[in-house]
């Protein structure tokens, strides 16, 4: 026959458990304030009672913890409404254009770099071009004649002398004619904003194909 923890048949009682729950009372709540200084009222010998000046003074405490308490509350919701609002504000960005700041490419000896590019006007001709930190071109690449949009590149590593390049850093921008005749320029790195996502407290915006932090974004225009 099996027992349980006070001693009866588990086949008939069942197991016992035993839940206590122990109240959090390492700080002071108004209540408590004034539950101790009603005590201190009750209990105070009535031939040297409590100076009247004492409970202003408790009283006066009471009132202002009261008032911080309420204080704190209000700052709290007011973060939390200034947090969401900022958040969903985010979405007036949809359809502007967002800089990330940079339009580096890394690449390895011998391996290739794969990037994204935005073209604001349709492409009439044009080329993308690799150029190194100095600035001096390395290799392009044709774009085509396309509409405007965001359009996938891939660099081999090559050099315009068929040699692969050292790998490290290079900046990838492209020089091209819109259907007007106009000449065009852009560059890795800005793209339009296509749609924003709310991910974990965390706001993404859609830029090209990927979603990126709103933290990495240096410009909106």
């Amino acid at each position: 026959m099996a027992i349980n923890s006070i001693g009866q048949d588990s086949s008939v009682y069942g197991d016992y458990t035993q839940t206590t729950t122990v109240e959090d009372k390492t700080s002071l709540s108004n209540d408590d304030f004034m539950t101790l200084l009603l005590a201190e009222l009750q209990y105070q010998d009535p031939t040297e009672p409590t100076d009247t000046e004492a409970i202003l003074t408790q009283t006066s405490q009471l009132a202002s913890l009261e008032s911080s308490d309420k204080t704190n509350q209000a700052l709290e919701d007011l973060a939390a409404s200034l947090e969401s609002s900022n958040d969903f504000s985010t979405i007036a960005a949809i359809g502007k254009t967002a800089d990330l700041g940079s339009n580096a490419i890394s690449i390895d000896k011998g391996g290739s770099s794969t990037f994204e590019m935005y073209f604001p006007s349709d492409i009439e001709q044009g080329n993308v071009e690799i150029t190194d930190v100095d600035g001096n071109i390395i290799q392009t690449i044709d774009v085509g004649t396309n509409p405007s949009g965001v359009y996938q590149f891939t660099w081999d590593g090559t050099t315009t002398q068929g040699e692969q390049a050292e790998g490290g850093l290079y900046y990838a921008s492209a020089s091209y004619t819109d259907t007007a005749g106009n000449s065009q320029t852009t560059r890795l790195g800005t793209y339009p904003i296509e749609s924003v996502r709310f991910d974990g407290g965390q706001t993404l915006l859609k830029l090209g194909s990927s979603y990126v932090p709103l933290e990495n974004v240096t410009e909106v225009y």
